[in-house]
């Protein structure tokens, strides 16, 4: 994720290795002219582009690869993040009072579509024209293998979890190039959510989940008011589950009894 204040500049360079096969750019949704930059930024492999711009819409915003032809396929590759304009004054509740938070954490949602061979096991490919299109007839099928947080199966868990204490406000960033998504934070809610990411809208309070429409990125304020494992989930449970939209939480803290507590330990019937 990149970070910049509304009113920056922007300098972008971006270079395409020699040792790459295809062209490639990249489309700023939080930019102004030139398809976000994308028509600026076209560069072939062993070539470089630097690209200017000015960042005058606060908000998290996608960016991602954008080469005419090959779009889906570059998005759907992994080509894509997320970039955060934060305001100048900082942020701001419903009554336009100051928020503040402890800990910011991004998470980058983002399907795959990986060919599988008779016997359904995944194909591997000598190069991406060699792949090209098995993964177009997968990609058309709207029906993604996996989705992830960060990259790849358990992203956000285990040793890569998120961390925090309680009492602690996290901001937490989210987006999706490509597909609408759900977060919802099991145990926990969005005290005040930006659902599509800009700040200059008030925030919506105390929601469960959250809708962030594909090619978006949302942000959500959440202070943690109990310890233990809270997951965090694309509430399409079949692809938090199952393809792996999912990650965690590990929050340290005192218990407070007052807003849970178990009164009778399960016992035979």
């Amino acid at each position: 994720m990149m970070v910049v204040h509304e009113g920056d500049y922007v300098e972008l360079t971006l270079i395409n290795a020699d040792t790459n096969e295809l062209l490639h750019n990249i489309d700023f949704h939080s930019a102004t002219g030139a398809l976000g930059g994308g028509g600026l930024t076209q560069v072939n492999p062993g070539e470089r582009v630097v690209l200017r711009w000015k960042a005058t819409r606060p908000g998290v915003f996608v960016y991602h690869c954008a080469p005419e032809g090959m779009v889906p396929w570059h998005v759907t590759a992994g080509m894509n993040g997320a970039i955060a304009v934060l305001p100048r004054d900082g942020l701001k509740d419903h009554q336009g009072k100051s928020l503040k938070y402890d800990k910011a954490y991004y998470v980058g949602e983002q399907d795959f579509y990986i060919p599988r061979d008779e016997n359904g096991k995944f194909k591997r490919y000598g190069s991406p024209a060699e792949a090209h299109e098995d993964v177009q007839k997968a990609m058309r099928t709207l029906t993604p293998t996996h989705v992830v947080f960060n990259g790849k199966v358990g992203g956000l868990t285990g040793k890569n979890a998120l961390t925090a204490k309680v009492g602690e406000t996290v901001l937490i960033m989210h987006s999706q190039a490509n597909r609408d998504t759900r977060p919802h934070l099991i145990g926990g809610h969005g005290d005040y959510v930006w659902a599509t990411g800009k700040f200059r809208n008030p925030p919506e309070r105390d929601l469960e989940t959250w809708f962030i429409p594909g090619g978006c990125a949302g942000a959500a304020l959440y202070t943690f008011l109990q310890p233990g494992i809270y997951a965090y989930v694309n509430h399409n449970l079949i692809e938090a589950f199952e393809l792996g939209a999912a990650g965690h939480f590990k929050v340290e803290g005192e218990w407070n009894d007052d807003l849970m507590k178990q009164l009778v330990g399960p016992a035979a019937i």
